[in-house]
């Protein structure tokens, strides 16, 4: 089996790619009849779904695994908890499934990418959820402790008030940017003129 696409993007930290390339991998040595079940990067393969949010393909991915790798390798059960984890929007559990196990060498990359980006995403979940929220709460769905959650977050804008332990998030400004074309704007009046007489 060639890998060398699947490390050429794990050396490049082009985690995005992941999934697409293992499961073009998959496909290909499937096509070409090679037994591959037991040398195949299950747990790479996991995260990588898990990088791209796409958690219907990494439950197909654990359904179709064997067994003996569900049973016998600890790093893809660690990867598939991140994933149930999502599964079930268990935000904090999420970061404690991610700490929860000592990453190879091949998947810590891959894991504390997927972290950063997951505490993006929780972010950004906070700011279009909530006009307040508590720093503790914060705390809990950035994975982070209660000063650098105060930091983190002034540094976005939003407004920390120490006596009541309160967040006011700062939301962000809607930008809709109508492209209307002449033409079109024409075509559209004239039609409407056609309706009317």
């Amino acid at each position: 089996m060639e890998f060398s696409p699947l490390s050429s993007a794990l050396a490049s930290k082009s985690y995005e790619r992941i999934a697409d390339i293992c499961d073009d991998i998959m496909l290909q040595v499937a096509a070409e009849g090679v037994s591959f079940q037991e040398d195949w990067p299950y747990a790479i393969h996991l995260l990588g779904h898990i990088y791209a949010g796409d958690i219907n393909s990494m439950r197909f991915l654990w359904k179709s695994m064997p067994s003996a790798v569900k049973e016998n390798n600890p790093e893809v059960q660690a990867a598939w908890r991140i994933g149930q984890k999502l599964w079930v929007r268990d935000y904090v559990g999420v970061y404690e499934a991610i700490r929860g196990f000592n990453w190879s060498q091949e998947a810590q990359g891959l894991v504390a990418a997927f972290s950063d980006h997951y505490t993006k995403k929780m972010f950004q979940l906070l700011q279009s959820a909530y006009s307040t929220i508590s720093i503790q709460d914060t705390s809990l769905f950035l994975n982070m402790n209660e000063d650098d959650v105060k930091n983190y977050v002034q540094q976005q804008g939003w407004i920390v008030d120490p006596a009541s332990q309160m967040i006011t998030v700062k939301k962000r400004p809607i930008v809709t940017e109508q492209k209307l074309n002449p033409s079109k704007l024409h075509s559209l009046t004239e039609y409407v003129f056609h309706l009317e007489h």
